[in-house]
C-alpha cells in the first residue's frame, strides 16, 4: 500500500473518470492528505506472487475491508466495508464497485467484483467511512479499480498459473502507443476444477482500452468484455460441515446446479481543460449482461401458483452519463478545488423463471432442466444523482464538504398473471441527500490528524423489492430504504522506514434492511429498526532491513439496536421469531488481522513471504443460533525475477493454507434450508510464470 510519499510526487492519470476527486493531489499523496479513510494498493501488489483471478487475494491488507472468497465462483466473493454488504448471498451490495470509473455496480446496487482486470490493474483505490455517500446510494464502502495507461516504450507480457483443485489462468497485456494513441489491451483465461464436486468453473475476459491526449485535455475509449460458467456446489448445514467439509450438498449434484453469464461494456469519456483551472469532464458507458442459473429448488416447492420457479434466465442492458464541472486553483495560501456534477444511470432487465424439472411434479422425469414458465417481468432501475464538492487544501490543514443528492426509482411489469398468480406489477421510489464534511490538520510533519462525518442512504435491490412476505401482489413498496449517520477521527503517522494509520469510527442505522423470509425461491425483506457499528482499523507498514511488514487489524461490533420479528417460513402474514436486541448482525466478523513479511535477502536473488490472515467468529442468520468459528491461517510464497537486456522473466510459488486448516472461509446470511456454511480448501499449492518484453 502507499505509505509514506514524497512531497510532489508525479501526477498520474486516474482511469476514465474518477466517480469523485476526493482530494485535489495525485492519487500517490491521496492517502497522506486526504481527510477521510481510504488506502490504495498498487498494481504491483496486486500481480507480484498472486494467482491474479480474485480481489480477495490482494486486499486482505486493507482495514476495515472484509473480502471472503466463496470458493463458488457461481456466487462471486462476500465483500462488505464496515460491515455494509454483509446481507449479500450473492454477488456484492452495499458496497460500490467502479471499473476506471465505469460503474461495476447497477442502479439497485448489485454488483460483480469478477469483471475486475486485474493483470492490467494500476492501482485499487478502497474507501471507507462517510465519504462513500458521496459515490451514490448504497455506498457503504467503495472499491474501485483503475487500470494502465498505454506508453511509450510498448510492453509485452504475457503469464500463467496454475495448480491445486486444477486451477490454471493464462493472460496476456500488451501496453503501448501509436503516434498520439495510447492503448492497454489486458486478456485472460481462468478454469478451476475445485475442491468440492459440482465447483468445476471457467471465466474468459478481455478489456482493451484507448486514450488520446491532446493540448487541453485527453479522450478515453473503453471495450470489456467477459464469459463464464460455473456449477454451484451450494453450502453446507452445520450436520453436513462437521462431518465432512470438503463434501457437496447432494441436492447440488441432483438438481446439477450452475450459472452462465456473459457481459459486453463500452465507455467513453472527455475532459477539457477550459483555462483558469476550471475543466470540463463527461463520461458516458452501456452494456448488456445475460445471466442463466439452475437452482435446488424441490420440484414439490414449485407447485404453488407464485412460485417463480427454479431456473433463473436475466437479460440486462444498462448504462449511464456522468458530467461536471471542476475548478482547480493554486493560491498562495492553499489550494481551491471545487465541482459540480449529476450522474445518471438506468437499467431494463427481462426476467423470466421456469420449472428446473420436466413432467410432473410428484414425479420429474428429469432434473436440472429448462421446464415451464413461471415467471416473466420487465423491471427498470434508474437513478438521477446531482452533486457538489468543494475543497481547501493548505499545507497545515484540509477542509472539505460535499453533498449528493439521489432519487432512485424501480417499476416492474408483470407479463406472467396466471390463476392463483396474480399481476405483480407495480413501482417504489426513494430519495435521500447525502451531506458529508471532512478536516485534515497537520500536527507535525510527521503526524495528522482527520476526521469526517456524513448521512447515508442505501436502498434494497430489485430482487429486495421483488415479493411480499405476506403474498400480496406488487413490489414490497412497505420496504423502506436504510439510512446511516457516520462518523470517524483517525490519526496517520509515517517515520523513517515506518508509515501507520489508527481510526475510529461509529455508524448509526435507523431502517436496517433485513432478511423476512427465505424459503421456495421467494426471499422477502423488512426494516429492522435501528443498529449500531462501532470499530477500530489499525494499519502499518515497515522496512526493518530486509524485511519489509505489512500488517492491518480491524475490531468492529456490529450489532441490532432494535427488538424485531422475523419469519420461521414463508408465506408469513405474521413474523413471530423474536430477534432480540443486542444480536450480532450476521456476515460480520468481529475482529480480523492480516500480517505479511516480505523478505529480500541480499545473498540469494528473490523475495520469500509469510502471511497470517484471521477473522474471527461470523454469526450465520440473525438468530445467532450458529456462527463459522475463528480461524487462523498461514500462506508461504517465493518470488524471483531476472533480466536479459529488454527481456523479464518472473516466477513465483506459494502454499496456502500451510497447516491444512479446516475452516469455513465465508457464510450465506440467513440461507434458508440451513445451509449456511462455505467451506475454505485445504492445503494448496500454486505456481506462475511471466514472460516481459520490453520496446525500448
Amino acid at each position: 500500500m502507499v505509505a509514506a510519499e514524497s512531497a510532489t510526487p508525479a501526477a498520474r492519470e486516474g482511469g476514465v473518470l474518477q466517480p469523485v476527486v476526493i482530494t485535489g493531489a495525485a492519487p500517490d499523496r491521496q492517502r497522506w492528505l486526504a481527510p477521510v479513510s481510504m488506502d490504495i494498493v498498487e498494481g504491483e501488489e496486486i500481480r507480484a506472487g498472486q494467482l491474479q483471478v480474485n480481489l480477495s487475494e490482494s486486499l486482505g491488507r486493507v482495514p476495515g475491508l472484509v473480502i471472503l472468497n466463496r470458493q463458488n465462483y457461481a456466487q462471486d466473493l462476500q465483500i462488505s466495508i464496515r460491515g455494509f454488504g454483509a446481507r449479500s448471498t450473492f454477488g456484492v451490495r452495499g458496497v460500490r464497485l467502479f471499473v476506471d470509473g465505469i460503474p461495476a455496480s447497477a442502479p439497485d446496487g448489485q454488483g460483480q467484483a469478477a469483471n475486475f482486470p486485474l493483470g492490467s490493474a494500476q492501482r485499487i483505490e478502497v474507501v471507507r467511512g462517510p465519504y462513500a455517500a458521496l459515490y451514490g446510494s448504497s455506498s457503504g464502502g467503495v472499491v474501485a479499480l483503475y487500470s494502465n495507461e498505454g506508453s511509450s516504450p510498448a510492453n509485452l507480457r504475457v503469464g500463467a498459473a496454475g495448480g491445486a483443485d486444477g486451477l490454471r489462468r493464462a493472460s496476456t497485456q500488451a501496453e503501448g502507443s501509436m503516434g498520439s494513441l495510447n492503448y492497454a489491451l489486458d486478456v485472460s483465461t481462468f478454469e478451476a476444477d475445485g475442491f468440492r464436486p459440482q465447483s468445476v468453473a471457467s471465466r474468459d475476459t478481455g478489456y482493451f482500452k484507448l486514450s488520446r491526449p491532446y493540448e487541453d485535455g485527453r479522450v478515453v475509449a473503453i471495450l470489456s468484455r467477459q464469459k463464464g460458467s460455473a456449477q454451484d456446489p451450494l453450502g453446507l448445514s452445520r450436520t453436513e460441515f462437521s462431518a465432512n467439509p470438503y463434501q457437496t450438498t447432494p441436492t447440488a449434484t441432483t438438481f446439477n446446479t450452475r450459472k452462465g453469464f456473459d457481459q459486453t461494456q463500452v465507455g467513453l469519456a472527455w475532459e477539457h481543460r477550459l483555462g483558469g483551472g476550471h475543466r470540463l469532464e463527461f463520461m458516458t458507458y452501456g452494456g448488456q449482461r445475460t445471466v442463466t442459473q439452475y437452482q435446488s429448488i424441490p420440484a414439490a416447492t414449485q407447485v404453488a401458483a407464485t412460485s417463480p420457479g427454479g431456473v433463473i434466465d436475466l437479460a440486462r442492458d444498462y448504462g449511464g452519463v456522468n458530467a461536471r464541472w471542476r475548478l482547480d486553483r493554486q493560491f498562495d495560501a492553499g489550494r481551491l478545488t471545487a465541482s459540480a456534477g449529476i450522474a445518471s444511470d438506468r437499467q431494463n432487465e427481462w426476467r423470466r423463471g421456469f420449472e428446473n424439472f420436466s413432467g410432473p411434479a410428484a414425479n420429474p422425469s428429469a432434473l436440472g432442466v429448462q421446464g415451464r414458465l413461471r415467471r416473466d417481468e420487465n423491471n427498470t432501475a434508474t437513478t438521477v444523482d446531482p452533486y457538489t464538492q468543494l475543497e481547501w487544501e493548505s499545507t497545515d490543514w484540509t477542509l472539505t464538504a460535499g453533498v449528493r443528492h439521489s432519487s432512485v426509482r424501480f417499476t416492474s411489469s408483470d407479463n406472467y398473471v396466471a390463476a392463483g398468480n396474480p399481476d405483480d406489477s407495480g413501482s417504489s421510489s426513494y430519495s435521500g441527500t447525502m451531506p458529508v464534511l471532512g478536516w485534515r490538520y497537520r500536527l507535525s510533519d510527521a503526524l495528522q490528524a482527520y476526521a469526517s462525518t456524513g448521512r447515508g442512504f442505501e436502498t434494497p435491490t430489485l430482487n429486495e423489492v421483488a415479493y411480499q412476505a405476506n403474498g400480496g401482489t406488487g413490489l414490497n413498496s412497505q420496504l423502506l430504504a436504510s439510512r446511516s449517520r457516520s462518523s470517524e477521527v483517525g490519526l496517520r503517522g509515517r517515520h523513517a522506514d515506518l508509515a501507520w494509520t489508527a481510526t475510529a469510527f461509529d455508524i448509526r442505522t435507523d431502517d436496517e434492511i433485513a432478511v423476512l423470509s427465505n424459503t421456495g425461491g421467494r426471499s422477502t425483506f423488512q426494516n429492522a429498526g435501528h443498529s449500531l457499528r462501532q470499530g477500530l482499523e489499525l494499519s502499518a507498514e515497515v522496512q526493518w532491513g530486509n524485511v519489509n511488514v505489512t500488517s492491518a487489524l480491524t475490531l468492529m461490533e456490529a450489532s441490532y439496536s432494535d427488538s424485531f420479528r422475523t419469519c420461521a417460513a414463508s408465506p408469513c402474514a405474521v413474523p413471530t421469531l423474536v430477534i432480540p436486541a443486542g444480536n450480532r448482525i450476521p456476515g460480520i466478523p468481529g475482529r480480523q488481522l492480516f500480517v505479511q513479511l516480505a523478505w529480500e535477502p541480499k545473498t540469494v536473488p528473490g523475495v520469500f513471504t509469510l502471511e497470517v490472515r484471521h477473522v474471527g467468529p461470523i454469526a450465520v442468520n440473525d438468530a445467532n443460533t450458529d456462527e463459522a468459528a475463528a480461524y487462523s491461517v498461514v500462506n508461504l510464497g517465493a518470488r524471483f525475477q531476472q533480466t536479459f537486456g529488454p527481456w523479464q522473466l518472473k516466477e513465483f510459488a506459494r502454499i496456502d493454507n500451510l497447516t491444512d486448516r479446516v475452516y469455513a472461509g465465508s457464510v450465506i446470511v440467513n440461507e434458508g434450508n440451513g445451509r449456511y456454511f462455505e467451506p475454505a480448501s485445504g492445503r494448496s499449492a500454486f505456481v506462475g510464470v511471466e514472460l516481459v518484453r520490453r520496446f525500448l
